[in-house]
């Protein structure tokens, strides 16, 4: 993007070329109003303070007797419903402060750039260079670039002598590009910046590309990343090889088994373990489950029985003793 510069007499002098990402997007409304929104409650001091009836002075005593007045309940003194009381509701110290991502803000600071190209509001200048204050000269200039109304001045570095100049100007501010922000863009019609200033506009808030990564290799079997002179070496013989890897696959595979532990050691222990199997399939044990369910339903008859038994014999007996008690 293109944007012509002039000098002192508003005259163009020639085009400069500008970041597109800066000074040529398309602005973020939404963006750049929470950024606005958020500067300005930044600025709030929130000190204001108002008493409560626990902070003012007097005394917690009733005024009168609560009944048998006829009268209305009063309480004490520092009632809010008295002159003199405290004040319900009132304002209290608290902190309006908002955040914001670091990315929303700059992409706030783009939009408004980029707006202010978009409208016409942005005017180039070779250079602002005063050797004292003179507010005269810098009404001049902004009268030549076409700013009639309020303005804003940016410099490439800070300079005294222009804020000193503009400062007695109604509407008219001046910042150094490294203090650019929403609020001030937003507050003044007009942007006048030095051709300083919009190289250290675009060193602050453009979109720098970041380098590609290289490729990543592909790790091996142990973990650890192959060369890749090695990987391209070994397919080569893999692929003039397969029939004769084919037939020797198996070879491998029969010596490999016999090298475990389990194998070599104890290799007659086998043989058992798989003979045990069949046993542990039959079970013969869930047979004998039901017998024993069985048992404690055939001791209770013989337990009556010999109850039964008992209660028979001693029932002569007490029969016996009853006619002999009698009959002495």
């Amino acid at each position: 993007m293109k944007l012509p510069v002039l000098n002192a007499e508003g005259k163009e002098l020639r085009k400069l070329d500008v970041d597109d990402s800066v000074f040529g997007i398309e602005p973020n409304t939404a963006v750049l109003h929470q950024a606005y929104v958020r500067q300005r409650a930044n600025q709030r001091a929130g000190t204001s303070n108002t008493k409560t009836r626990g902070e003012v002075q007097g005394s917690t005593r009733k005024i009168r007797m609560q009944k048998y007045t006829g009268r209305a309940r009063q309480g004490s003194n520092r009632s809010p419903t008295r002159v003199g009381g405290g004040t319900i509701f009132g304002p209290r110290p608290r902190d309006y402060s908002q955040d914001m991502p670091k990315k929303m803000r700059r992409l706030a600071i783009r939009s408004a750039l980029s707006g202010k190209v978009a409208h016409g509001q942005l005017v180039i200048i070779d250079d602002v260079s005063l050797d004292q204050p003179q507010t005269k000269e810098v009404l001049r200039i902004l009268g030549n670039v076409g700013f009639n109304r309020s303005a804003l001045v940016i410099t490439g570095e800070p300079d005294r002598t222009v804020l000193a100049s503009v400062r007695n100007l109604h509407k008219v501010q001046s910042l150094p590009a490294a203090n650019l922000n929403v609020g001030d863009m937003m507050n003044h019609a007009g942007l006048l910046m030095t051709e300083q200033a919009v190289r250290v506009a675009e060193g602050l808030w453009a979109i720098k590309e970041k380098p590609a990564k290289p490729a990543a290799k592909a790790p091996t079997r142990d973990g650890k990343k192959a060369a890749p002179a090695r990987a391209e070496a070994e397919p080569e013989p893999v692929v003039a090889e397969a029939p004769a890897e084919t037939e020797a696959a198996p070879e491998p595979k029969r010596k490999a088994a016999p090298k475990t532990k389990a194998a070599v050691e104890a290799p007659e222990a086998e043989a058992p373990k798989a003979a045990a199997k069949p046993k542990a399939a039959a079970k013969p044990k869930a047979a004998a489950k039901p017998k024993a369910a069985a048992k404690p339903a055939a001791k209770k008859p013989r337990a009556t029985a010999k109850k039964a038994d008992a209660t028979d014999a001693d029932k002569p007996k007490r029969r016996t003793t009853k006619k002999t008690e009698g009959t002495e």
